[in-house]
């Protein structure tokens, strides 16, 4: 095992299962102990599985990633899916931490995942925060993370350059987060996070039509105590507005930096999303020194749930490339 794996004994003391029961349904979700959080994450396929680690993004959750972990299941992986912090039945330990929501927290919040489930070096996979906080794990911790799916290519953040305006109609797409870098804005997303989620699904799925039921099975991830916190220190940190929590200045010195993903890594980028822009295999090979492959998907923002093939399809061959270099 690499460093950062635990024994089953220990792992046994960090880990339970509990029932999570929401308005539109329930399920069996295991609740992982870490230094900050008690992540709630699903957690399906044998024990002696190939792992794998789906992070969802804002406003989702782990059902993003149904029809993936259904793909993977029958190829012998572990699937852990975590619902983010401010999502679902995960909590802070302390109720008075900051809720920080900043790249550096959710990055760590899977580097920390990752050594409290025991798991050794997994695929990681993600899209929006949870792509972002796969890229963070992937740079900053890259002993833990066996591979890389980073859909929509590197999310990491560039906070000294937040300053700088962007093209008109790139902005206008941007309207949630200036919203929320407002008191009205936190008080309208407390007031009305159904609605402004469901208004983000329409816009970054342009021509789909949403399945109503499966929102409203995501939305009672909202319901999490911490969601508007998270949300709106997120969306004010990545633009310089608010400090970050003092655990991670480190790592955000460390990203400021621009770092380099090493570890093997397949790229997604989605065609239909408007909040995104595709790129090149060469422009995305500046961030990944271990590019396996790049690939446009049609698809929208939420691609895991668009195009779970071409995800599945992804994490089989990082892995497929992990087996073929260890």
């Amino acid at each position: 095992m690499r460093e950062g794996s635990r024994t089953s004994a220990a792992v046994s003391q960090a880990v339970a299962t509990v029932l999570f029961v929401t308005t539109s349904g329930e399920s069996l979700i295991r609740i992982v102990e870490t230094p900050t959080l008690a992540i709630g994450a699903r957690v399906e396929g044998p024990e002696s599985g190939w792992p794998v680690v789906l992070l969802h993004g804002f406003p989702y959750d782990v059902h993003s990633y149904d029809a993936v972990t259904a793909l993977l299941l029958p190829r012998g992986a572990r699937v852990v899916t975590p619902y983010l912090r401010g999502f679902g039945p995960t909590r802070f330990r302390d109720p008075r931490a900051v809720r920080s929501g900043q790249q550096a927290a959710i990055g760590t919040d899977v580097a920390d995942l990752i050594r409290e489930s025991g798991l050794d070096a997994p695929v990681l996979a993600g899209f929006d925060w949870g792509g972002r906080a796969a890229c963070v794990a992937a740079a900053l911790w890259p002993e833990l993370v066996g591979g890389l799916v980073a859909i929509g290519g590197n999310e990491i953040q560039d906070i000294a350059g937040s300053a700088e305006p962007t093209d008109a109609l790139a902005e206008s797409r941007h309207w949630y987060q200036y919203y929320l870098h407002s008191e009205r804005g936190r008080a309208g997303l407390t007031r009305y996070r159904r609605e402004i989620a469901r208004q983000l699904w329409e816009e970054w799925e342009p021509g789909r039509e949403i399945d109503t039921e499966a929102f409203a099975r995501t939305a009672a991830a909202f319901d999490n105590p911490d969601f508007v916190d998270v949300a709106v220190h997120s969306y004010r940190h990545r633009y310089g507005l608010v400090p970050g929590g003092a655990r991670y200045d480190e790592a955000e010195r460390l990203l400021a930096d621009k770092p380099v993903i090493d570890v093997p890594t397949i790229v997604l980028d989605p065609t239909e999303d408007p909040v995104t822009v595709p790129r090149g295999t060469e422009e995305h090979r500046t961030s990944f020194s271990d590019l396996v492959g790049h690939t446009h998907v049609s698809a929208g923002h939420d691609t895991p749930r668009d195009a779970p093939e071409a995800v599945a399809a992804a994490v089989l061959d990082v892995h497929a490339r992990i087996r073929r270099t260890s």
